[in-house]
């Protein structure tokens, strides 16, 4: 594992930007100020302390994991942050141009978790889904919709510009195909990677009851959160 922790604190020392309110009138205005800029460091502090057991705690556990259940797999995990302002809250996981396992996390989320446990579940998530081999299937998906609706669009006789507007789209529609059956499939191993590392996954799966539910829709990237939560209860509670 490694990641670049000057990054991290040099960061959030200014990721939340708090209203400063008119001092009262006995209160000098800079100490009001410097009481605000106190307040933001120290929670900055905090966040960043939090990551770093965190991240120190769960890639262990997620490597290990990788490991066991996987065959000539790159599992040593590159954790980075994001540190560009004004993002919403994000963690994905790709791989670099080595083929290196790379999770990322931006400021926002960071800063927006409640606890270390529901900071866990997202690495454990997000993990998963390079153990779980989800940007692959994903790809190989992709390619295949594009095929088969770029060759259908050929067949009916499109000309250049709709053969290749059909291949986009295929490979749109291939790509979300079982998008929805990832995410699940990354709870489920996310919550055994996070169990495993010492934290509560049920506490951290409470991160869905705070971001916007997407339901259940035809070809959506994910699945109701509501199914999520299910999921993570029913596998922690067989561990």
């Amino acid at each position: 594992m490694r990641w670049l922790l000057p990054i991290l604190f040099l960061a959030l020392a200014g990721c939340e930007v708090v209203p400063t309110s008119t001092p009262a009138p006995q209160q000098p205005s800079g100490q009001t100020a410097q009481t605000s800029d106190s307040d933001r460091r120290q929670r900055a502090e905090i966040a960043a302390k939090q990551f770093v057991n965190v991240v120190e705690t769960v890639e262990p556990v997620a490597e290990a994991e990788c490991r066991r259940r996987t065959s000539g797999a790159n599992c040593d995990f590159l954790i980075v942050v994001d540190n560009r302002p004004n993002q919403p809250p994000n963690a994905f996981q790709t791989v670099d141009k080595f083929g290196r396992p790379v999770v990322a996390f931006n400021l926002a989320l960071i800063a927006s978790v409640q606890n270390a446990d529901e900071l866990a579940f997202v690495m454990g998530h997000e993990t998963a889904h390079h153990i779980l081999g989800h940007l692959e299937r994903t790809r190989s998906n992709a390619i295949a919709g594009a095929v088969i609706l770029s060759g259908l669009a050929s067949l009916s006789g499109a000309n250049a510009e709709g053969i290749r507007n059909a291949e986009e789209l295929g490979a749109a529609v291939g790509a979300r195909s079982y998008s929805k059956d990832f995410e699940l499939e990354a709870d489920a191993l996310g919550t055994v990677i996070t169990e495993r590392a010492g934290f509560n996954a049920v506490r951290g799966a409470a991160f869905f009851t705070r971001i916007p539910d997407p339901g259940n829709r035809f070809l959506g990237s994910h699945p109701p959160n509501s199914a999520r939560i299910e999921i993570v209860r029913r596998t922690a509670a067989r561990l």
